[in-house]
């Protein structure tokens, strides 16, 4: 399996409500490559289907979206997570470790 379908499908796992990082992916594939992981989740096809608006930076910060950041945003209020200035409250809460 590639790397790329590796990175979409643990994104699958991502349950609604949670986030996860790009740092938690990379680790879940045993690797450091947490740029490469952001760069397959930006060429997504599929981006409400395999849902990369639930993978954030590791500081809690929103990060990028190919549909643009206020949409990604809208995704994440629309399942619950409280978003402040562009990063997330409580971020610890709604963390998904694999």
């Amino acid at each position: 399996m590639l790397f790329s379908e590796k990175v979409l499908n643990l994104t699958q796992k991502i349950p609604k409500g949670k986030v996860t990082t790009y740092k938690e992916i990379a680790k879940a594939l045993n690797t450091k490559a947490y740029r490469a992981v952001g760069n397959v989740l930006n060429k997504n096809k599929n981006p409400v289907v395999i849902p990369c608006h639930r993978v954030v930076k590791s500081t809690g910060e929103v990060g990028g979206y190919s549909l643009g950041i206020n949409k990604k945003i809208q995704l994440l209020k629309k399942e619950g997570i409280k978003i402040e200035h562009n990063k997330i409250k409580n971020f610890k809460k709604f963390l998904f470790r694999f």
